[in-house]
């Protein structure tokens, strides 16, 4: 699979851009653990074009982590396009449009999934963008609205039209927001289309090395994202590949291994920010960590991670569970 000269191999897998989780700590350990593509953390472009500093800060990028797109939301073409070019600055390597986040925040107006209400100017927006940069153009919506309309079939026609160089489906609506299953049988639909010739990237409810094998077989997507089964969680990507190039689970990735790898996050976290906010943004992969399910009553340790404010206190409370499972 390829975008633009961008040269993925087979069964690539992305990790999905996600506010206040793909920093760049966690992307780069994606990325040392099988991530093929890795996104930044979704960029307002109202807030990129005014330089707010929390914006702006999301824009750097290492090239330790490369192949590495920037992904912006707005409502209006304007802003949409200064943007583009801004993020063109910190030399991505593709540019992705939010057409598909659905928090009230973002799609309430008329941004990310509200898009879905007004495609003509999602078009108008997707057609600009492209014409104002020189670095691919992507895109990642939804299957529509809500289950009465479901349009991305032609949406996808529509968006190839204006130029992107690859089209991300999530397969909910904006309606059904996170609930639900995801529905892949449009993603296959999409991707089944003579007409289609961008690569198709599924998104939805891969959590298992046996779903995204599943995702490639049966509905012959391009590439798999996988989202919020990576908090906690950065070395599923080893995990599926190990699983679709046939080779056994590897051994050495036990609790111990696996509580190393987030402390390392923590680490990398505290170096790179300062120690609160490194804290902010570690302990809610800690907390969703698939690892910490055999400790007996674990609630009370989750809050514990989650109340904790120093470096001290959050590895002290992973050498607890580490002496109850290591």
């Amino acid at each position: 699979m390829k975008i633009n000269n961008i040269d993925f191999g087979k069964y690539p897998l992305f990790l999905a851009p996600m506010e206040d989780v793909t920093d760049i700590g966690f992307r780069l350990l994606c990325k040392r653990y099988g991530a093929s593509m890795v996104y930044t953390e979704f960029v307002s472009a109202e807030a990129l074009v005014r330089s707010i500093k929390s914006t702006v800060s999301k824009l750097t990028i290492s090239d330790s982590e490369r192949p590495v797109g920037i992904q912006i939301y707005g409502r209006d073409v304007d802003s949409m396009v200064e943007a583009a070019k801004i993020v063109e600055q910190a030399k991505p390597d593709l540019i992705d449009i939010n057409f598909g986040c659905p928090v009230k925040k973002v799609a309430g107006k008329g941004a990310g999934a509200g898009m879905l209400q007004n495609v003509p100017l999602m078009l108008e927006i997707t057609k600009a963008v492209v014409e104002a940069v020189n670095v691919p153009v992507t895109v990642k919506t939804r299957l529509g609205w809500n289950s009465e309309k479901l349009i991305i079939t032609d949406l996808a026609e529509q968006l190839q039209d204006c130029g992107i160089q690859a089209l991300t489906i999530h397969g909910r609506t904006r309606a059904q927001m996170y609930t639900g299953e995801a529905d892949w049988t449009l993603i296959g639909e999409v991707k089944r289309n003579p007409r289609i010739h961008i690569p198709i990237i599924g998104n939805g409810d891969i959590t298992t090395p046996e779903q995204a094998k599943r995702a490639f077989d049966d509905y012959g997507v391009d590439a798999v994202m996988i989202g919020r089964a990576t908090f906690g969680h950065p070395w599923i990507f080893k995990e599926i590949r190990d699983y679709i190039d046939g080779k056994e689970p590897d051994e050495s990735m036990d609790f111990n291994w696996k509580l190393d790898v987030l402390e390392e996050q923590l680490r990398i976290n505290v170096e790179r920010i300062d120690e609160y906010r490194g804290i902010l943004h570690t302990r809610r992969h800690l907390a969703a960590s698939p690892i910490f399910k055999g400790i007996p009553d674990f609630r009370q340790t989750r809050i514990a991670m989650l109340r904790a404010n120093t470096t001290e206190e959050l590895t002290g409370i992973l050498a607890e569970c580490r002496k109850r499972l290591g």
